[in-house]
């Protein structure tokens, strides 16, 4: 049992030391040229124009729901649901629309990215960006953080406007409200400040996807097996981060309003 127990720590300090030797070295090269436009955009369009089809689709039923849902339960309690659009903007615009359009990235590009990197780390193209003397963190990281940290912010206005937008439109269509009501009202809870800081969730979500897809694409075990579990290993990992960077976000921002 201790022999288990010191092998899990060690573990855990080489996953720490190995982790965090990878995020500063991509953190600092992001500054540093020559910058690799064309990599850049081309991992922009794989994570923005790609994807913003099914966050949008995702997101505005989320909306949807949460704005039926309020409605239901304040009838029920208070037998009024005149608060209801400001609540639920507060509740899009504060944690939904970022939240949900992250972890939908994280499913979609980081474990494309994982298993992309895992299958270039056993067919040995990783090995070999090293012996023609290439860095592969600037070559392999660098160009999908700036992009996933781009697509993030991109992402995150786009989904809390959308997100918005369905929701004023259920009100007007099952609740009653008018799009000036439903304006007038949401403009009494939120303020511009909530959608800055969403789009500060959304880039810090971004930047940590790439960041563990590539950690976990680069300890890639040998065949089929070992990609998939990078794979899963990356979502994992990156989804509970999320998570737990959100709250740390709230926080903070909890202090501005």
């Amino acid at each position: 049992m201790v022999t288990a127990l010191g092998a899990r720590i060690l573990a855990a300090v080489g996953f720490s030391e190995g982790f965090l030797n990878l995020t500063l070295k991509t953190f600092l090269g992001s500054f540093r040229p020559p910058y690799r436009l064309r990599d850049i955009f081309r991992q922009l369009y794989f994570v923005a124009n790609q994807s913003v089809f099914i966050i949008v689709f995702c997101v505005c039923f989320a909306a949807m729901v949460t704005i039926i849902e309020a409605s239901f339960h304040m009838k029920l309690v208070i037998q009024n649901d005149s608060m209801v659009p400001g609540f639920a903007a507060v509740l899009i615009l504060r944690e939904l629309g970022s939240v949900v359009t992250a972890l939908l990235l994280t499913s979609r590009v980081g474990a494309g990215m994982a298993a992309e990197v895992g299958s270039m780390k056993i067919t040995e193209q990783i090995d070999a960006y090293r012996m023609l003397g290439m860095d592969p963190v600037r070559y392999i990281v660098i160009p999908r953080f700036i992009a996933c940290v781009l697509g993030g912010m991109i992402l995150t206005i786009i989904a809390n406007v959308a997100c918005v937008y369905a929701a004023m439109l259920v009100s007007t269509a099952k609740l009653g409200y008018t799009q000036g009501s439903f304006l007038a009202a949401m403009n009494l809870f939120v303020d511009f400040k909530d959608l800055i800081f969403a789009t500060i969730k959304g880039i810090c979500f971004g930047a940590v996807i790439p960041l563990f897809s590539c950690y976990y694409g680069f300890r890639c075990k040998e065949g089929a097996e070992g990609v998939g579990l990078a794979t899963t290993n990356s979502v994992v990992t990156t989804s509970v981060s999320i998570l737990i960077i959100d709250f740390i976000l709230s926080y903070v921002f909890s202090f501005f309003y």
